[in-house]
């Protein structure tokens, strides 16, 4: 079973957020809690933990603005 990662809302007025690294190589395995990416709100930078562990599936781009609940990747 796929565990989607999406974007999440780290505050009451975030709409969307700017994608700004990814902190794990695309297929590589990550454990629960692992650090997978930074986003960048207009307050603020934050990195955020894995929900689950599995391989991970890239599919946001780097550089790239998403909306809040924008599937990123997943974890297979």
């Amino acid at each position: 079973m796929s565990t989607e990662i999406r974007i999440p809302k780290l505050g009451i007025s975030m709409e969307e957020a700017t994608l700004v690294e990814w902190l794990v190589a695309d297929g590589a395995d990550v454990v629960e809690g692992q650090l997978l990416y930074s986003l960048e709100t207009d307050k603020s930078v934050q990195e955020v933990e894995s929900p689950a562990g599995g391989k991970l599936r890239i599919i946001g781009q780097v550089g790239e603005i998403y909306p809040v609940g924008e599937l990123i990747a997943a974890l297979d």
